[in-house]
């Protein structure tokens, strides 16, 4: 009987920072170890994706290796079967349907989309792509029968849209695409393993971003332990003089706490008390500072030991598979179009 699919993936764009590593690597690890007996479990990198927005393209086969070795120094079990880590670009069935599913999708609904919306703002030239963005992904989702998707708040609109363009091609069509489950449910799946938002050193105010131009306050997995220290020393704080855990009122401090507890495996609350009643952030920071060095000191070290034969290994075998799947899904939507017989 054919397991249920969980479909996720990272951007392969820019150097990973310690809150993707926190918010998206581990719950992904987490996620393989409590669901790979029970679940085909597809870690795609979408590497076409990738350059929706402004990229440098010299880079970008390199840093979609270099993502999977962080994958794999970050405990993913590459010799899962129900694993499967494979290229978007090296399965052409993704940029087919794609071209497919923009013939039912409609103008209005792809220009209600937040994500589009607050990336084209005051941008002069907008691509195509990034308005396309979506029904990429729905391609993503719908070749594979994903059921769960798990993805950040900012892209479960995303998941929606997937959802009523199978509807809509189902209902013409016939049962040709197994919808992915709807939004509670993908929340209540994806609470399992939660996922932690890291907030930007500098300016707490908004989540640790790749894209971030002066890397002042990203952490980047490539920082030597001494770099990233440093930033961890001269995160923005309040002016309050107390240690106090209030994410709303007090991003800064919340934040270096959260750094502390997840990188120590320690309840936030455990954290919280053992500075209560502390008026200066300076012994706050040395830990926080400490943990993540020690970190960085470890990851890298795993990271070197990463043999590139195994991930490239594993890499073709998923894409020989994969394509099999996905041309089969294909070919079905074809057929029912008229374009096959």
């Amino acid at each position: 009987m054919k397991k249920p699919v969980i479909l996720t993936g990272l951007r392969s764009n820019n150097d990973l920072h310690i809150g993707n590593y926190l918010g998206a690597l581990m719950p992904l690890i987490n996620m393989q170890v409590q669901h790979a007996k029970d679940y085909d479990i597809h870690l795609f990198v979408p590497d076409l994706h990738s350059f929706t927005t402004p990229i440098d393209h010299s880079k970008l086969y390199e840093q979609t290796i270099n993502n999977l070795r962080i994958y794999a120094a970050a405990g993913l079990d590459l010799d899962s079967p129900n694993t499967h880590i494979y290229r978007q670009s090296y399965v052409s069935a993704h940029s087919e349907l794609t071209v497919i599913l923009n013939c039912f999708s409609h103008m209005g609904e792809l220009s209600r989309m937040t994500q589009y919306k607050e990336k084209a703002e005051n941008k002069p030239n907008i691509s195509v792509g990034l308005f396309d963005y979506p029904i990429l992904m729905a391609s993503d989702i719908l070749l594979y029968d994903a059921q769960y998707v798990p993805v950040g708040a900012d892209q479960s609109q995303h998941i929606e849209l997937a959802r009523d363009i199978a509807i809509r091609m189902n209902n013409k069509f016939g049962d040709l695409f197994t919808l992915p489950e709807p939004e509670a449910k993908q929340a209540e799946f994806m609470s399992q393993t939660e996922r932690m938002r890291i907030r930007d050193l500098i300016t707490p105010e908004k989540k640790m971003s790749k894209s971030d131009e002066t890397g002042k306050g990203v952490i980047f997995l490539t920082d030597t332990p001494e770099a990233a220290a440093k930033k961890i020393m001269g995160a923005t704080t309040d002016s309050f003089g107390e240690v106090h855990y209030d994410k709303k009122e007090r991003p800064g401090i919340s934040n270096l706490l959260d750094i502390l507890a997840a990188l120590t495996d320690t309840d936030i609350k455990e954290i919280v008390s053992r500075y209560a009643g502390q008026t200066q952030y300076g012994e706050l920071k040395k830990d926080v500072a400490e943990a993540v060095s020690s970190f960085l000191t470890d990851f890298q070290f795993k990271l070197s030991q990463i043999d590139d034969a195994v991930i490239i290994k594993k890499l073709e075998a998923s894409e020989i598979q994969m394509n099999k799947v996905a041309n089969s899904k294909l070919l079905s939507v074809q057929k029912a179009l008229g374009l096959r017989l």
